[in-house]
């Protein structure tokens, strides 16, 4: 793995997901493509969670609303709850935060406690749960359990996602610090320009 920043497109894009292990930083980097490329940040943890962290039942119906939309960057998750299937035939780019697991899992046990601590609202009226999450030993309710769980889940499913859309051009990022570099050298959108 390296630093520096392979022959990589610089965009600008129009429709953008962003795939990654849970605390990798999609999101972030999400609002920093919305703010170099003109695009629509819809975050997706949004649309899934209603009060009390349950479900939306309109969650597809919000999913496909955006993405019929010209520009727009996103997270990709939820492909097991239909939302992939909506989403990756309209994206453009698939920017892939392919980091290794330490990475990620400090950034997810800092952003947990940051949250925890804050108790900032997340998603309709939804806030981080107690510190304890952390250490809970079941793990539906820890949030470390998941992200072990699933730590390997675009390892495995990107050569199928990609396969499904070979229209996607990809970048796989494999550190923050390439991720920065990366975004640095992006061909930026005039705020004027219509595309």
């Amino acid at each position: 793995m390296t630093d520096a920043v392979p022959d990589f497109p610089t965009g600008p894009f129009d429709r953008v997901l962003i795939a990654g292990l849970t605390g990798s930083g999609k999101t972030t980097l999400a609002r920093r493509l919305a703010g170099a490329w003109g695009l629509s940040h819809v975050e997706i943890d949004g649309l899934y969670h209603g009060p009390g962290w349950v479900p939306r039942a309109s969650f597809l119906d919000d999913v496909a609303r955006f993405a019929a939309t010209d520009r727009w960057v996103t997270e990709w998750q939820y492909t097991s709850k239909g939302a992939g299937d909506i989403l990756e035939p309209r994206a453009e780019l698939a920017v892939w935060l392919d980091y290794p697991w330490r990475v990620a899992r400090r950034r997810l046990v800092r952003r947990t406690v940051a949250r925890s601590v804050t108790r900032k609202e997340l998603w309709n009226g939804n806030r981080e749960g107690s510190l304890l999450r952390l250490i809970d030993r079941k793990p539906e309710k820890n949030i470390l359990a998941w992200q072990r769980k699933t730590r390997n889940n675009w390892r495995e499913r990107m050569p199928a996602a990609l396969e499904r859309n070979p229209h996607l051009t990809l970048v796989r990022l494999e550190s923050p610090a390439q991720t920065d570099a990366w975004v640095a050298g992006l061909t930026r959108r005039s705020p004027t320009s219509p595309r």
